[in-house]
């Protein structure tokens, strides 16, 4: 199976009205997806932290920051890497968690997850 690209929008929270399209490569490897700083900073996206992350053999620091996305016409809040201009636009394992979506590797396309409900039955 080779790369799944995806296009998705992207928007700030407090000014959802204005999105951006986006596409990138899908990594369930990757726990955030990864934003380009300046596409965000278009949408007056500020940053809220600054996190180390293991890249390129090494460390990096980036800044992180809630972002809205809009992926099969949901939309969602999720966590995002604010990107430098080398860094590859990335859609990570917890947007897919919160759009309830995962990898078609058949299809190389994204489709809705059979998501599991935790039940403990009771201890009587």
């Amino acid at each position: 199976m080779g790369f799944i690209k995806v296009k998705f929008g992207v928007f700030n929270p407090l000014s959802p009205t204005k999105i951006t399209e986006v596409e990138g490569i899908v990594d369930t490897g990757a726990i955030y997806s990864v934003i380009p700083r300046r596409r965000l900073e278009e949408l007056g996206v500020k940053p809220i932290e600054r996190r180390r992350f293991r890249a390129f053999g090494g460390y990096v620091e980036r800044d992180i920051s809630e972002v809205g996305m809009e992926i099969m016409g949901r939309r969602r809040t999720v966590t995002v890497i604010m990107g430098e201009d080398e860094d590859q636009i990335i859609l990570g394992i917890t947007a897919l968690e919160s759009f309830g979506l995962e990898v078609d590797p058949i299809k190389g396309t994204l489709k809705e997850a059979e998501l599991p409900l935790l039940i403990i039955p009771s201890l009587c």
